[in-house]
This record gives C-alpha cells, structure tokens and sequence, in this order.
C-alpha cells in the first residue's frame, strides 16, 4: 500500500495507472499535476486523482493552504510525503519537470517515468537531479491506445502488459522493487533492460512502426483524390494505421528523443522497400512471395508466443 502518489500528466498513461492502483486498493491518495488546468480538472471530476498540483508551466495558481481548501497544490505541496511519483508527460518535458521537483524531492521519494526512450531520459535526469539521480528509476509501460487525455484512462490497461525497468547503477534494489511492485499492482509484467538495449529494440518495433504509420496516411491525405481513397480504405487500412491516431506531440518527440536507433532501423526498411521495388518492377513473382511468407510465419510464430504466454493456466496445472 502506498499512502501518496504524485503523477505528472493524469491523460491515457498517467490516468490509467491512477485508475488501476485505486482499483487494487494499493494507494491511499493520488495527486495529479498537469499543464493544463480543464485536463487536471476534468482528471479530479472523474476520480481519477484526489487532489491536483500546479506545474511550473500551469496558467493556474496555487494556494498556500491548498491541501486544507482544495484548490491546486503548490510542487512542494504535492510532492510532500509522496513515495512514488510518476513522469507520464511527453518526454520533451522530462528534464524541465525533474529539475522543477529536484528542490521539494525528500530523501523517501522514488521517482519514475513511462517515457519510450530511455538513453535520453537518463541524461535527463543526471542533469537535473545531480546527486539525487539515485531516486530516479526509468520506466516504460509497453501499453496504450490511440485516444488521449484523462477521458481515455481505464483502470485495465496494464493487465498482463510488459513493463520495462531500466534500471541505473546508483538505484538500491528497494527503490527498483517499490516501482516495480506499483506496476504488479496494475497486473503488469516486469521486464529488465538497460536504456541502450531498450532504445533499439524500440526502433524496431514501437518507434519505426509509428513512422511509418504516420507517413502512409500524411501521404495519402495530401493527395487530391484523398477524400476518394479514404472511402474505399478497409479495414487493412484501418488496423495498419491505427496507431497514427495516437498524440503527435508524444511522437514526435520520442522520434527525435531516439534519433540514432530510428535512423538506423528506419535506413534498413527504406533498403526492404528498395529490394521489394526492384522485385516487383522485374515481375519477380517467386521472390516477392518469399518475403511475404517469411514475413507470415514470423508473424504467426509471435502470434502463437503471445498467446501462449498471456494463456491463463490449465486446472491441473492449477491444481
């Protein structure tokens, strides 16, 4: 159980894991602190948190007696006595927030983030926190959804979803384990990687998929005949460009957050596309159905594992 926690940004991520914590009884109050004042307004409507904090970019005031009046909590109010606080903001803000929190951070606190690059938040938070970097343990939620904003949180979006810890030389294993534990509250996996092996495995399979999703859709909305394709578009369509309806700020910001690994993978699909080009325009029938075979069975094989290890357990197992 844990008494207080504070997250900043209280939309699709940070909401959800406020939802879910609340759910299995693990946290006794949440405040939420946000940029903008009708998100964290509407955030304390729905529940989602009991009180909210001012950031530093916030249009909105706080009091001095916020926690007795119920108007937004100063940082230093919010923060007081908080265990575990939460980065669910773009990751652009990163730094900006860590340096805003290094004053009030007392010695007890632990903080996290949700962010999908990892290598950049870290130095982030070296900058920022300086000798209190120790109470910072990356995270990265593998979960999400195409909506946005406190509206979009539901309290099973973790359930059976992989967390990634990224943990730093400097963390004790009981600040690694509190964050941890918070994510188990959730019903999410934990998994370990280092920010530099979790930077390129998400190129691969987060960031460049976005790219492209995007890209494709930009593509064909700035074609003159768009409204025409958009009418026959399927739903092939549909479930290939799904995630191009998520927050363009987020993603633009993990693009640039990992520059480096997208590039790389980003240069191998462009070498994919070149060879397929060359395969179709040569009328290379066999070869083409050798890439889309291969691509099938690696597909149904992750299908199958996913499956397999999401699969709840048999009676006799069970038993």
């Amino acid at each position: 159980m844990l008494n207080k926690v504070v997250i900043f940004g209280v939309g699709l991520i940070g909401g959800s894991f406020a939802r879910s914590l609340k759910k299995a009884g693990a946290v006794r109050s949440i405040v939420g602190v946000g940029r903008s004042a009708a998100s964290m307004a509407r955030a304390l409507e729905l529940g989602i948190v009991d009180a909210i904090g001012v950031s530093a970019s916030s249009g909105a005031h706080a009091s001095a007696a916020g926690a007795a009046t119920g108007a937004p909590l100063s940082l230093a109010e919010a923060l007081h006595g908080a265990e575990l606080v939460l980065l669910a903001a773009p990751v652009a803000q990163t730094e900006a927030i860590l340096a805003a929190i290094a004053p009030h951070l007392q010695a007890g606190t632990v903080v996290t983030d949700a962010g999908s690059t990892k290598s950049d938040v870290v130095a982030a938070a070296r900058r920022a926190l300086g000798g209190k970097v120790a109470q910072f343990v990356p995270g990265h939620p593998i979960a999400g959804r195409e909506t946005n904003g406190p509206d979009a949180a539901i309290d099973n979006l973790y359930v059976g979803k992989k967390v990634v810890i990224t943990a730093l030389a400097e963390n004790t294993e009981a600040d690694v384990e509190r964050v941890a534990a918070a994510w188990r509250a959730c019903d999410a996996i934990i998994h370990r990687l280092t920010p530099e092996e979790h930077d390129k495995v998400f190129a691969a399979v987060s960031h460049l998929p976005h790219l492209l999703a995007y890209a494709l859709v930009d593509d064909i909305a700035r074609k003159p005949h768009a409204d025409l394709l958009f009418q026959y578009a399927a739903s092939g369509f549909r479930d290939f460009t799904r995630i191009a309806g998520s927050s363009p700020e987020m993603w633009r910001d993990i693009s640039l957050a990992n520059q480096s690994a997208l590039l790389t993978e980003l240069d191998a699909y462009m070498a994919q596309l070149t060879t397929l080009r060359a395969q179709l325009a040569a009328g290379d029938g066999a070869a083409l159905e050798r890439v889309y075979r291969n691509a099938q069975q690696a597909r149904h094989q992750w299908i199958t594992a996913i499956e397999t290890a999401e699969a709840p357990p048999s009676q006799d197992k069970a038993d």
